[in-house]
């Protein structure tokens, strides 16, 4: 597993499976499988499954352009903008 400097720590990780990662994040099970067999995301192997951090699987996607449209476009990028929207009238609501 490699560890990546940018990589944010958090105290519970999300691990998703290959198929759950993928669907997620709008792109393809052999994304992940060549992502995971160049060590450029953490991942763990239990039972013979392997699992993948969320976290690194954003990071990876957000250094290829049409990996990075992928997840915006496919993935739960898409919801992004929506979100960020909701929480600013929610703020100025409460002001």
């Amino acid at each position: 597993m490699k560890k990546d400097k940018n990589k944010l720590e958090t105290h519970n990780p999300i691990w998703l499976s290959i198929s759950e990662a993928a669907k997620i994040c709008g792109i393809g099970n052999r994304t992940i499988r060549r992502a995971i067999k160049n060590l450029t995301v953490e991942f763990k192997i239990v039972n013979e499954r392997y699992f993948v951090d969320f976290i690194s699987v954003v990071i990876f996607l957000q250094t290829n352009i049409k990996l990075k449209n992928k997840f915006y476009q496919y993935g739960l990028g898409q919801y992004l903008d929506q979100l960020e929207k909701n929480i600013i009238e929610k703020k100025n609501r409460n002001k």
